[in-house]
C-alpha cells in the first residue's frame, strides 16, 4: 500500500492508495460517525459502510449548492451531532466537496475524512483541502480551505463507474502530467489502452504519479497564493464550458486544456510539436470533442471566475510539457483570443 501526505496550515492529511475502503473502520475507532454519500454509492456499498448514521444527497452538479448544505445541517442538528463526532464522505468529487464544506463550517468545524469512489476524486477532487459549493451556477464560488484527516483511494471501486465518469478522472491525470511530469505523459501515451481497461498496475502507477504532482504543489502552496494556481490549467475555460455548454467536467477540462495549449503557443512560446502531443493524448482518451459555445456567454462566465482580480485573470500557460507559467492576463486580451477562436 502506498501513502502520501499533505501537511498544511489547516491540518495534515494522509492519502492511502490501494487501501480497501472496508478498512476505514480502523481509522474511526471510538468515533461516532455520520456518513454523507449519494444515492448511487449508497445503493452499491451501503452494506459495507461503517456503523453510524447516513445522510444521502442526490447526484450531479445541481445538488452542489448551499441549499443541500442547509438540508445536511438540519439533519445533523436532528441527530444531535456535536464536535466530538466525525463526518465521513463516501463518493465522488461532489460528495467530497459538500462533505468538506459541511464539516468545516458546522459548529465552526468538525473532523472529517473521505473514501473517494471515483477516479476524479481519487486523483484530484478529494485531495488538497479545497471544499466548496456552486452559487448561481458558478463553480465553487463559496468554499473553504481545510484538509481532511485522511483519504482512502480504493481502485476496486472504479470498476462500478460508467465510462464517462472514468474519462473525467483521466482528464485530470493528463492535466497533472502536462503541468508537472513529462514521464507520466510518456507513460500515458504508451499505456492508454491498459488505463482505459483499468489494468491494476497501470491505474496504480498513474494515480500515484498524478497525486505526487498534486501533493507537491499543495504542500508548497496550500491556499492558492502562487504555485497552486498551476492546478487550474485548462480550468478557466472549462468552468465556463460547463456552465454554458452542458459538458461533463472531464470533457470541459479537456476542451479547456486544448485551447489553453493553443493560447500557450501564442503567449508563452509553446511549440507546435508539443501542442500536437496535447491533442493526441486527449484523442487517445476520447476527450477531443468539438465544443459548441456562445462567445458572449463564455466571456460572461470568465468575468465571474474565482481567478479574476479586477480587470485581469490568472491564466496558466504551458512553456513546455511539465513546465507552466502563471500569467496575469488582461481580460481584454483573453477576450480577444476567444473572439479569434470563435
Amino acid at each position: 500500500m502506498k501513502t502520501l501526505e499533505i501537511n498544511g496550515n489547516t491540518g495534515n492529511s494522509k492519502i492511502y492508495l490501494e487501501k480497501s475502503y472496508t478498512d476505514v473502520a480502523e481509522l474511526l475507532k471510538g468515533k461516532r460517525v455520520v456518513v454523507i454519500t449519494d444515492e448511487n454509492v449508497r445503493n452499491l456499498y451501503e452494506e459495507k459502510f461503517p456503523e453510524g448514521d447516513v445522510i444521502t444527497i442526490g447526484t450531479g452538479e445541481g445538488v452542489k449548492t448551499l441549499k443541500t448544505v442547509e438540508n445536511i445541517f438540519k439533519k445533523l442538528v436532528e441527530l444531535e451531532f456535536d464536535r466530538s463526532c466525525f463526518i465521513l464522505g463516501i463518493g465522488g468529487g461532489i460528495v467530497c466537496d459538500i462533505t468538506g464544506f459541511v464539516a468545516s463550517t458546522y459548529m465552526r468545524g468538525v473532523r472529517f475524512g473521505f473514501i473517494a469512489s471515483t477516479l476524479l476524486a481519487q486523483v484530484d477532487a478529494s485531495i488538497g483541502g479545497k471544499n466548496g459549493v456552486n452559487f448561481e451556477g458558478y463553480k465553487n464560488m463559496v468554499g473553504v480551505f481545510n484538509q481532511p484527516e485522511f483519504v482512502i483511494c480504493d481502485p476496486k471501486m472504479l470498476k462500478t463507474l460508467p465510462e464517462k465518469e472514468l474519462k473525467i478522472g483521466f482528464a485530470e491525470i493528463i492535466k497533472h502530467a502536462l503541468i508537472g511530469d513529462p514521464k507520466l505523459l510518456e507513460y500515458l501515451e504508451k499505456n492508454y489502452k491498459k488505463a482505459l481497461h483499468l489494468d491494476p498496475d497501470v491505474i496504480g502507477s498513474i494515480t500515484y504519479d498524478a497525486l505526487v504532482v498534486k501533493a507537491g504543489i499543495v504542500n508548497a502552496d496550500e491556499k492558492e497564493n502562487g504555485d497552486r494556481r498551476k492546478l487550474n490549467f485548462g480550468h478557466t475555460l472549462a468552468h465556463a464550458f460547463e456552465k454554458t455548454s452542458g459538458l461533463t467536467h472531464g470533457e470541459a477540462v479537456a476542451a479547456g486544456m486544448g485551447i489553453a495549449a493553443k493560447f500557450s503557443m501564442r503567449l508563452a512560446g509553446f511549440s507546435g510539436k508539443e501542442e500536437k502531443r496535447v491533442y493526441e493524448i486527449l484523442k487517445k482518451f476520447d476527450l477531443n470533442r468539438n465544443v459548441d459555445f456562445s462567445c458572449k456567454e463564455i466571456k460572461e462566465a470568465i468575468r465571474k471566475d474565482k481567478k479574476k482580480e479586477g480587470d485581469h485573470i490568472y491564466f496558466i500557460l504551458l512553456k513546455k510539457i511539465g513546465e507552466v507559467v502563471i500569467e496575469k492576463i488582461p481580460l481584454s486580451v483573453l477576450e480577444g483570443a476567444i473572439d479569434d477562436m470563435c
